[in-house]
């Protein structure tokens, strides 16, 4: 296949430009850089079938020659990013995913958006099924990444309902590997980052609100079956096992034999209590399920982050 791949020199789009790549396709990377950087994508320049293209996808999106396949990863997705950027969220959210979604159309590509948890926003049920249609805060400060995501998930159903688009949609949970940048501001580069420069980790209220942490390389596998797979509906794909984030810090301080402790700042607005997928379709549609254990993503992270730190 060729495909495309919008934001590819993100955190996940690169993961996923070096799978797509490894097997066997063409791959269009396109990113405006607003928050992917070019040393994701650095080892992949001079592969065969591989094309990068510097363009933001709010714009027109054109492309020479046939494109099979649109994966939309395009989109600021820590809170330090979206808040720092929050009229950009809302447009690639919305126009790029427009552009995205006609470009597929006027090919005949199927179509695959990166949707996310947060569009459970604070949720009211637990653990959060595809069935739940979420309790989000419109106006508040993350309300630009939720609805962003949200519309997105609309446009996407109202493409494959109009016009007949093959489609999917993929609810991301939170996901955690290398390329992740040491600032974004999640709790994984947060906790990781403060370790090797052995700083208290910071912890945002009491730390009783809960995370559950899929490995990079396990996300990838559950979006390549979800794309080999029929489901037009949205799919969770995270890992199910779920820690506050105290215990999730005194995991890390064991992990890495550290001694630097804990510290504790203000609960930022419209921070979810819990977060946790359940995973029943993504087990029963794509017989999937996360392998990596947290342990062995953790040292793998903190290999890279260190080697960054090290640069």
């Amino acid at each position: 296949m060729r495909v495309l791949i919008t934001g590819g020199a993100g955190f996940i789009g690169s993961h996923l430009c070096e799978r797509f790549l490894n097997d066997g396709h063409d791959v269009i990377c396109m990113d405006n850089l607003l928050t992917g950087k070019m040393e994701n994508i650095a080892h992949l320049f001079g592969k065969d079938g591989f094309v990068f293209v510097k363009q933001d996808v709010t714009n027109f999106i054109h492309v020479p020659g046939p494109v099979d396949a649109v994966r939309h990863f395009a989109s600021p997705a820590s809170p330090v990013d979206y808040m720092r950027y929050p009229i950009q969220t809302l447009k690639v959210g919305s126009l790029g995913t427009h552009k995205a979604l006609g470009l597929a159309k006027e090919k005949g590509a199927t179509f695959l958006l990166a949707s996310t948890s947060e569009v459970y926003g604070d949720p009211l049920v637990h653990p959060q099924p595809e069935s739940y249609w979420g309790n989000v805060n419109p106006i508040g400060p993350r309300g630009v990444y939720d609805e962003a995501k949200r519309f997105g998930e609309a446009i996407t159903m109202a493409y494959h309902r109009y016009h007949g688009l093959d489609t999917r949609i993929v609810r991301i949970f939170n996901t955690f590997g290398p390329r992740m940048r040491i600032g974004d501001g999640r709790v994984v580069p947060a906790f990781l980052s403060q370790i090797l420069r052995n700083e208290p980790l910071s912890l945002y209220g009491d730390g009783s609100q809960t995370r559950s942490f899929c490995y990079v390389s396990d996300l990838v596998e559950g979006i390549v079956r979800l794309l080999g797979s029929t489901c037009s509906d949205p799919v969770n794909i995270g890992n199910p096992e779920e820690h506050t984030i105290l215990e999730f810090a005194e995991i890390v301080l064991r992990i890495f034999d550290s001694k630097a402790g804990m510290t504790f700042l203000p609960l930022p607005q419209d921070d979810p209590k819990v977060r946790r997928p359940d995973i029943t379709q993504a087990k029963e549609l794509l017989g999937w399920s996360p392998a990596v254990s947290l342990e062995d993503g953790l040292m793998a992270t903190c290999d890279y982050f260190r080697a960054e730190i090290n640069r």
